[in-house]
C-alpha cells in the first residue's frame, strides 16, 4: 500500500529524524512511503530523508497558516491517493485526521510526548476516534495515551523510535590530564532545560575540587539568545554552544559524559544516542529516560527543574572521571539490548499486521 507520512516540519532535532528508520521498516515490508511536511522551518532534517530515498513534499506556508496548510495537504493527498495516512505530532495529526475523514482514508497517529499542553491534550482527546490506531514511541507515552487521551488498548500500540546501531563508534575513555568533556544534544528550546543547566554550572563555579571541564551543547533553536544571556550573566566559561551538527556519532565520540536537563520528554533520542556511544548520562528523571537509565549504574538521574541537584550530580561525575568509561560501557550495553534493530523492526511489523487485520484495514 501507499503510506502518506505527515510531519509538522523538517526542523533539526525534531520528530523527522527517526523517519528514515521508521520508513525503512514500512518499505522493507513492501509498502511505498512518501513524506509530507507542513512546513520547512530550518530544513535540517531534509538531507537525511532524501539520503534514505524518501520522496518529500513541503508546504510553502508558515507555522500559523493552518487553513492554507490543510488545503495544501488535502490537495497532496488527493493527488497521491494513499491507502493509509500516518501522522506525527499534534498539528500533523489533526490535519491528517481531517483529510483522512474527508477522503475516507484510515489514519495511524504517533504520540511522542507525555507532556502535552492542556490545550493539545484536550484537542487530541476530542479527535482520538478519527485515528484507527495510536502508536506510542515509549512506554511512558503509552501510559499517557491511556490515562490522558483515553485511548483503549485495542487501538494503542508501542513502537520505541530508537533503533540502536551496533556499529556506532564508542567514545574514547578519559585519560589523566585531559579536560573532562560533557556533551549534550538538543534543540535550544525551553523544554530541553538548558537554562537550568546554566544555573547549575553557575553553582559549580565556586567548587575548587573539580577538575578542568567543558560542557558543549550541539543544537540550535529559538532559545539561543536566552541561553547566551545566561552565559554572559554568570560568566560561564565552561559552557559552549556548538550549533547544530549532522555528525552526531563523531561529536559524541569526542565526549566523556553527557547531560540532559530536560523539563519533560517522550523517548528522548539524544540520551539514547549518547548511551549508545558509551557515554554515561546525567539526565532529568522524565519520560522514557526514567526506564532506560539505571541510576548509579548506567548514568545518574536527577529531578527536573532542580539546578542544585543537577550541579551535585555533575560534581559527582566530574570528581571521578576515571569511572565514566565503566558506567558508559553499562550504558552502551543497556541501549544495545533494549533497542536492538531486530526489536525495532519487529515492533513496526506487528503494527502493520494489526492494521491489516483490523475490520476496515
Amino acid at each position: 500500500m501507499r503510506i502518506a507520512y505527515i510531519i509538522n516540519s523538517l526542523e533539526g532535532g525534531g520528530a523527522a529524524f527517526p523517519v528514515p528508520d521508521i520508513a525503512g521498516v514500512l518499505r522493507r515490508a513492501g509498502h511505498e512511503v512518501a513524506v509530507f511536511a507542513l512546513q520547512r522551518r530550518d530544513g535540517r532534517a531534509l538531507a537525511a530523508l532524501q539520503a534514505a530515498g524518501l520522496s518529500v513534499e513541503i508546504c510553502p506556508g508558515g507555522r500559523r497558516d493552518h487553513l492554507a496548510a490543510l488545503r495544501w495537504l488535502n490537495h497532496q493527498i488527493a493527488q497521491w491517493q494513499p491507502h493509509l495516512i500516518w501522522t506525527s505530532l499534534t498539528r500533523a495529526t489533526v490535519m491528517g485526521q481531517i483529510v483522512g475523514l474527508r477522503r475516507r482514508i484510515p489514519v495511524v497517529s504517533w504520540q511522542h510526548s507525555a507532556g502535552l499542553s492542556p490545550a493539545n491534550t484536550r484537542l487530541l482527546r476530542s479527535t482520538r476516534r478519527l485515528s484507527r490506531m495510536w502508536v506510542a514511541d515509549s512506554t511512558c507515552v503509552l501510559d499517557f495515551m491511556h490515562r490522558r487521551l483515553h485511548i483503549p488498548a485495542d487501538r494503542a500500540a508501542l513502537w520505541p523510535i530508537f533503533r540502536a546501531d551496533p556499529n556506532c563508534p564508542a567514545a574514547r575513555p578519559w585519560q589523566a590530564g585531559e579536560i573532562v568533556r560533557i556533551g549534550s544534544l538538543g534543540r535550544l528550546h525551553p523544554v530541553k532545560g538548558y537554562d537550568i543547566l546554566c544555573h547549575a554550572l553557575a553553582l559549580l563555579k565556586t567548587d575548587p575540587s573539580l577538575p578542568p571541564f567543558e560542557v558543549t551543547i550541539a543544537g540550535e533553536g529559538d532559545a539561543r539568545p536566552q541561553i547566551e544571556n545566561l552565559i554572559r550573566e554568570h560568566d560561564l566559561s565552561t559552557l559552549r554552544l556548538a550549533g547544530f551538527t549532522n555528525a552526531v556519532p563523531h561529536f559524541l565520540a569526542t565526549q566523556h559524559g553527557y547531560v540532559q536537563p530536560s523539563r519533560h520528554e517522550g523517548l528522548c533520542i539524544g540520551v539514547h544516542q549518547a548511551m549508545q556511544a558509551g557515554l554515561p548520562p546525567i539526565a532529568s528523571a522524565v519520560g522514557e529516560i526514567r526506564y532506560t537509565v539505571q541510576d548509579g549504574i548506567s548514568g545518574l538521574l536527577v529531578p527536573p527543574v532542580d539546578p542544585t541537584a543537577l550541579a551535585e550530580a555533575l560534581a559527582s561525575m566530574l570528581r571521578q572521571p576515571h569511572s565514566l568509561a565503566t558506567m558508559g560501557h553499562a550504558a552502551r550495553t543497556r541501549v544495545q539490548d533494549l533497542f536492538a534493530p531486530e526489536r525495532f523492526d519487529a515492533a513496526g511489523l506487528a503494527i502493520l499486521d494489526r492494521i491489516a487485520a483490523s475490520p476496515r484495514g
